[in-house]
């Protein structure tokens, strides 16, 4: 499994710089606990992993937070737009001779560690795997090779993500497999039981 690598993106937790449209709803400081609580899962789900596992942080790296560092090599992601980011990221893991590389967000309460290593199956039989958000995004992405067309001309952040995505995919000539749709948490209607923690 060492050739697999999973990349977990989160965002610093500071308040008001985290879940800004939740915020809008329920305020900063609930919108920041719902952020942590989605951290904490994220982490739980992806500790068992057997894959290489790296997280990479928006701002800066907190050496004492839920991702332990035997456990999760911590790193910063790139200037530039999401896109940017995601591709560089995985760029990295191929250069570091990769030979599976899965990137996940830290915003869905409903993943979980079998979605993740179905994803790594998967990519025995197509190009690239992706888990459908039900806003229209993904919240995996995963490949065996990097391809930079696959995170370009792409509006980040509404609706037509996945779509663009996919067309890029086939453009490129690729096999693509979609995994199960789930929810992201972004407003308040997406709450479902993280309703409980605030």
């Amino acid at each position: 499994m060492e050739n697999n690598q999973l990349i977990v993106f989160v965002k610093n937790a500071e308040l008001g710089k985290v879940k800004t449209r939740l915020a809008k709803s329920i305020g900063a400081d609930k919108a920041l606990l719902i952020y942590k609580v989605l951290l904490m899962h994220t982490y739980k789900i992806t500790s068992s992993v057997e894959a290489q596992r790296k997280v990479y942080y928006s701002e800066f790296i907190p050496f004492n937070d839920e991702f332990e560092s035997n456990k999760f090599e911590k790193r910063l992601q790139c200037k530039g737009n999401l896109g940017k980011k995601m591709y560089e990221a995985l760029n990295d893991s191929f250069k570091e001779r990769a030979k599976k590389a899965v990137l996940i967000g830290s915003d869905n309460y409903e993943i979980g560690t079998s979605i993740i290593e179905k994803a790594f199956t998967e990519l025995d039989k197509y190009d690239v795997v992706l888990g459908p958000a039900t806003d229209g995004g993904y919240y995996l992405i995963g490949m065996k090779s990097p391809d930079k067309t696959l995170f370009e001309n792409i509006t980040w952040s509404k609706e037509n993500v996945l779509l663009d995505t996919i067309l890029h995919i086939k453009k490129a000539g690729k096999t693509y497999k979609l995994l199960p749709t789930l929810n992201d948490v972004d407003t308040e209607e997406d709450l479902g039981v993280l309703k409980n923690f605030i």
